[in-house]
């Protein structure tokens, strides 16, 4: 055979339109399935701010006491902001994420663990300005519910909690929070993407577990568990921030800073890990869920639209 004949077409890749769709398709996906709990970790966060009396004794409790003050619907209470949230930060994330992933894989290896890392963190960083908004609405939606009445934002839903923000404290307060909510963001990112990068290629390469959704959901629990252990001290931080009120003209806090010392000094060091149950079971099936609906929707795309199962492997 001539050369020409044994030169084979160029390998075609999922396009970055693609893994941008996917990963926000799958944040979306997953969100629906953990929101009750998204809701119970704030909850559990801003409980005892401030050194007043908790509201809630346990994730338990606090589940129980929105179901039976709440109802069934009031689990769920802030779902379109978290779905405009993974449409938004998710998407972007990544997208980025493998995007820059597969850049800096070379001869069909990956990229070393510090790469991952720095990739995880920008990805992050850049994801979480872009879901500011969304988050913050989250956060004072999920929140609503344990306040009086006469107390209570009563957003409707996301576009009125974002519209409201605007009118009613300006644009620049739909990013509010951005600096802890970006800080967070990397924090998560570095662990939770590099971690389940590394540690699935771990199993594959020692034999331990096969391809497949086994695999992905090992990995996935045990880079949850990894990045809830880091990320939680920025998240409350971000989280009083974000759902904080201006009175008499004045915040409740000065800055992420305050935050934290204040948390520390009124309610004890390890309240940085406030919830942590709720965060680790939010987390955890939220990675797993994610990763394995990204897994399986690049299969997918790979073997329908590309015809090259090949294509789809890896995140």
């Amino acid at each position: 055979m001539s050369e020409k004949g044994n030169n084979k077409a160029p390998a075609v890749g999922i396009p970055k339109y693609m893994k941008f769709t996917i990963g926000g398709l799958a944040g979306m996906g997953a969100t629906i399935f953990v929101q009750p709990l998204d809701l119970v970790k704030n909850r559990m966060q801003l409980s005892g701010e401030g050194g007043k009396s908790r509201q809630y004794k346990s994730s338990g409790h606090a589940l129980i006491t929105i179901l039976r003050n709440e109802g069934l619907s009031g689990i769920y209470t802030g779902l379109s902001a978290g779905l405009l949230r993974q449409a938004t930060y998710t998407t972007t994330r990544m997208g980025i994420y493998s995007s820059l992933f597969e850049k800096f894989s070379v001869d069909g290896k990956p990229p070393s663990f510090i790469r991952k890392v720095l990739i995880g963190v920008f990805a992050g960083g850049v994801g979480a300005f872009v879901g500011t908004p969304a988050e913050l609405a989250l956060i004072r939606m999920t929140a609503d519910g344990r306040l009086p009445v006469e107390q209570q934002r009563g957003y409707k839903n996301v576009v009125d909690a974002l519209r409201r923000v605007w009118a009613e404290e300006g644009f620049m307060a739909l990013f509010r929070g951005s600096g802890p909510t970006i800080g967070r963001a990397m924090v998560v990112n570095a662990s939770q993407l590099s971690s389940y990068s590394q540690v699935k290629q771990f199993f594959l390469d020692k034999n331990v577990i096969k391809d497949g959704l086994l695999l992905h959901f090992v990995s996935s629990m045990i880079s949850g568990f990894v990045t809830t252990v880091f990320s939680m001290p920025v998240d409350i931080v971000k989280t009083r921030i974000q759902n904080m009120k201006t009175i008499d003209g004045k915040p409740e806090y000065k800055g992420a800073t305050d935050v934290f010392l204040r948390t520390v000094r009124k309610e004890g060091f390890f309240s940085l890990w406030k919830g942590f149950l709720p965060y680790y079971f939010r987390l955890g099936p939220h990675t797993v869920l994610t990763f394995i609906f990204i897994e399986q929707m690049n299969k997918m795309y790979a073997t329908v639209v590309l015809k090259d199962a090949s294509a789809g492997r890896g995140l």
